[in-house]
Protein backbone atom coordinates (compact mmCIF):
# COMPACT_ATOMS: atom_id res chain seq x y z
CA UNK A 1 0.00 0.00 0.00
CA UNK A 2 1.14 3.55 -0.65
CA UNK A 3 2.44 5.75 2.12
CA UNK A 4 2.43 9.51 2.63
CA UNK A 5 4.61 11.74 4.77
CA UNK A 6 2.90 14.24 7.04
CA UNK A 7 4.72 17.16 8.68
CA UNK A 8 3.43 19.31 11.52
CA UNK A 9 3.98 22.95 10.61
CA UNK A 10 2.11 24.80 13.37
CA UNK A 11 1.69 24.45 17.10
CA UNK A 12 -1.36 22.74 18.54
CA UNK A 13 -1.69 25.45 21.19
CA UNK A 14 -5.07 27.08 20.68
CA UNK A 15 -6.50 24.12 18.77
CA UNK A 16 -9.62 22.46 20.15
CA UNK A 17 -9.57 19.12 21.97
CA UNK A 18 -10.56 17.07 18.91
CA UNK A 19 -7.77 18.53 16.80
CA UNK A 20 -5.20 17.89 19.53
CA UNK A 21 -6.27 14.27 19.83
CA UNK A 22 -6.18 13.89 16.04
CA UNK A 23 -2.56 15.07 15.98
CA UNK A 24 -1.70 12.56 18.71
CA UNK A 25 -3.49 9.80 16.79
CA UNK A 26 -1.40 10.62 13.75
CA UNK A 27 1.72 10.41 15.93
CA UNK A 28 2.67 14.08 15.74
CA UNK A 29 4.03 15.66 18.93
CA UNK A 30 6.38 18.47 17.85
CA UNK A 31 6.58 21.13 15.17
CA UNK A 32 8.64 20.02 12.13
CA UNK A 33 8.15 16.36 13.02
CA UNK A 34 7.60 14.16 9.97
CA UNK A 35 5.78 10.82 10.09
CA UNK A 36 5.11 8.27 7.38
CA UNK A 37 1.66 6.66 7.39
CA UNK A 38 -0.32 4.47 5.02
CA UNK A 39 -2.56 6.32 2.59
CA UNK A 40 -6.03 5.24 3.70
CA UNK A 41 -9.34 7.12 3.68
CA UNK A 42 -9.34 7.35 7.49
CA UNK A 43 -5.85 8.88 7.55
CA UNK A 44 -6.87 11.32 4.79
CA UNK A 45 -9.86 12.35 6.94
CA UNK A 46 -7.59 12.95 9.92
CA UNK A 47 -5.28 15.08 7.80
CA UNK A 48 -8.25 17.04 6.46
CA UNK A 49 -9.40 17.72 10.03
CA UNK A 50 -6.08 19.36 10.97
CA UNK A 51 -5.11 20.67 7.50
CA UNK A 52 -4.18 24.07 8.93
CA UNK A 53 -1.60 22.50 11.28
CA UNK A 54 0.03 19.94 8.96
CA UNK A 55 1.25 19.55 5.40
CA UNK A 56 1.80 16.53 3.18
CA UNK A 57 5.47 16.24 2.21
CA UNK A 58 6.55 14.70 -1.10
Amino acid sequence: MATIKVKQIKSRIGANKEQKSTLLSLGLHKISQVIEVEDTPSIRGMIRKVHHLVTVVE
